[in-house]
């Protein structure tokens, strides 16, 4: 069984239900001790901009930003696709703490010994 469990999120405020999903299951993964990785892709690269999660909140879950900020508190890796972060024009400057732009092979690495992938 692997070690390692990896989620990747494809959406933000246009799909805060599976945002908010995705982060609760990552966090339950670090719960569990698995040393896990959400990589954002297309529009979820948005969630790696400060101040940008603000405001989305599942009704039943905790607020997004809240949720975040404890993954990556507890030692949660943030990863965020580069191609689809500089299509977007984003900035730097304003990562969340702790999130990282890399290319697709930092994703085919942490993936490469069998770990299980769950896809928002």
């Amino acid at each position: 069984m692997s070690s390692r469990f990896c989620v990747t999120l494809s959406c933000a405020r246009d799909g805060g239900d599976k945002a908010t999903a995705a982060f609760v299951i990552a966090n339950a993964a670090l719960g569990s001790e698995k040393d896990t990785l959400v990589f954002l892709v297309s529009e979820g690269v948005r969630l790696s901009q400060q101040g940008y999660a603000d405001g989305i909140h599942d009704a039943g879950s905790a607020p997004l930003a809240e949720m975040i900020g404890g993954f990556i508190a507890g030692g949660g890796r943030l990863y965020v696709c580069s191609s689809c972060f500089t299509r977007r024009q984003l900035d730097e400057q304003q990562l969340v703490p702790g999130a990282k732009v890399v290319g697709g092979a930092k994703l085919v690495e942490f993936l490469a010994d069998g770990c299980p992938c769950v896809s928002l």
